[in-house]
Parts: structure tokens; sequence; C-alpha cells
């Protein structure tokens, strides 16, 4: 259910100190020998012997090649925002965050980008990790077929480049910032795999907090309160916990939804969770 990476170590092929090649035939010959099996022997090793990083991945949680949680063994949490054409939110956000010491992280649209380039400065100045939510914050697949994709791999492609073109003015590339959450927070394994495919590692939040309804109004069906969401976070930590959580908020909703998430609520919540003894550590940390 998780994605292991290993890497290899650091190996030493120096020589010995002294080696007598012309009255030591048979230790010629042996080194021969050995320089030809080093090769296969490094790559015994890669595959056999166990990395940091490898034991660290296999804390983490993985949905159709998607990570919606990190280290599940840690007391620690992360805050992502997304935003796709609204930004009411992002002043008071970025002052709690700042009130609080957290870095958290932040997915933008080719819309936000250009609506709101004052708002990217000041995201970025303040250090916050900015990744792409694709440009144009298309569907890419259907709600009720989410496994049946409904965009063209040249046209995930060059949305997703067309994102990371608006971005470049900040000294964003997708080297720098390789972590990237679908629009909709909606995918599938094809799109992760098109996305791991460009150097891209396909993030999404971790689900069951209700924390990603802050958007929602109230005429619709599944509208919750700032209020409701609270409690649903905190009952969930009780029964459950939040180690490696990707809790998700939105950095802009409607104006009618007038009950916003970030003018007392987010501050509440994060006093609280650091009572409770969570730490709030930037992606980049988490995934790392």
């Amino acid at each position: 259910m998780y994605k292991i990476t290993s890497v290899m170590g650091t190996f030493s092929s120096s020589p010995p100190h002294t080696l007598k090649y012309a009255t030591q035939a048979p230790e010629r010959h042996l080194m021969t020998h050995t320089i030809r099996l080093l090769p296969l022997l490094l790559l015994l090793l890669f595959f056999t012997a166990p990395s940091s990083l490898a034991r660290k991945h296999n804390h983490m949680m993985m949905y159709q090649g998607g990570i919606v949680r990190t280290d599940t063994t840690r007391r620690q949490l992360t805050l992502v925002f997304t935003a796709a054409d609204k930004n009411d939110g992002v002043e008071q956000i970025l002052s709690t965050l700042k009130r609080h010491r957290i870095k958290a992280a932040f997915f933008l649209t080719g819309s936000f980008l250009e609506k709101y380039p004052e708002d990217v400065a000041r995201i970025r100045k303040a250090g916050h990790y900015i990744g792409s939510h694709s440009y144009s914050h298309p569907l890419y697949s259907t709600w009720e077929k989410p496994d049946s994709t409904i965009v063209t791999r040249e046209f995930f492609e060059q949305d997703i480049l067309r994102s990371y073109q608006a971005l470049a003015p900040y000294g964003i590339t997708l080297r720098n910032a390789p972590f990237f959450m679908p629009p909709y927070e909606h995918y599938n394994a094809t799109i992760a795999e098109w996305a791991n495919s460009m150097g891209l590692t396909l993030v999404n939040f971790t689900s069951g907090t209700a924390s990603n309804a802050d958007y929602t109004t109230p005429s619709m069906k599944n509208y919750r309160s700032s209020d409701n969401i609270l409690q649903t976070i905190l009952q969930k930590e009780e029964s459950e916990g939040l180690n490696g959580h990707l809790m998700l908020f939105h950095a802009g909703t409607s104006p009618e939804r007038t009950d916003k998430f970030y003018t007392t609520h987010l501050h509440t919540l994060i006093l609280e969770l650091r009572q409770r003894g969570y730490r709030f550590v930037p992606l980049t940390k988490a995934i790392r």
C-alpha cells in the first residue's frame, strides 16, 4: 500500500595500500576478478541493504500512487492549502501561521497565480512551500468512475508545464517544487503515473477529518460549519490519532460562506493540537 524508495550508500573501491603486481600474479588475478564482480556486488547491496530513507517510507500511506499520509509513527502533521480563484483567506492564514511559527504548503492554480501575484509573493517570502495545483483546474476523471481518465496525457503534461511556467517568475521550478496536488483533490493511478514520469510526486490530503469541507456553503447538502469541522478533527484525533496527517484547508472560499474556518478556528485548532503534543512540520520535511 505504500511506496518504498531505496538509495544506494557510499562504497569505497580504494585499492590496498601496496600491491606488487610484478611479483604477485595470483594477487593480480584475484583483483581482476574482484573488479569484474564489483557491479554485481553493488547491485546486490542495493536491493538487500536497508536504508534510513526506505525505512522511513515504510510508515507513509499511499493511495493510487499518491502520498496521502506521511510518517504514521510520529506525532506530527502538515497543513496544506489549495487555492483556485479566490484569495480571501490568504492574509489571515499567513498571519496565523506566522504567529505560530508554522511552515505550510500552498498549492496554487494558474488562475490564482495570474490574479493574485502579490499574494503569491507574500506566501513565497514567508517561506512556505508553493506547488502546482494544475494550471486550468481540470477534472481528471469522473466522480462516478474515478478510474476512468477523461483527459489525455498530452493535455495533462501541457497543463502542468504551463503551471510551472506561471510559477517560474517566483523562482519555483519542477526541480525545487516537485510535490503536486491534483485539482479537486481527485485523481487515479494513471494520473499519478503521468505525474511521476514528469518528475513530480503526487500528494493528497488525509481523509477522515472533514477539514477539506471548509469551502462548503449553507446551500450545499454536504455543508459543514467551522465548529463542526473543528469538532470532527478533534474527535478523529481522540479516536485514531492524527500522526502524519496532511490536513487540507482552502485559502479562499465562496462569499456565500460567511463562517470562514481561517478566521478564528484555525488558530484554535493549532493551539489544541499542540497542547495534545503534536508538531506542525513542513511538507518537505514530512516526506523527505
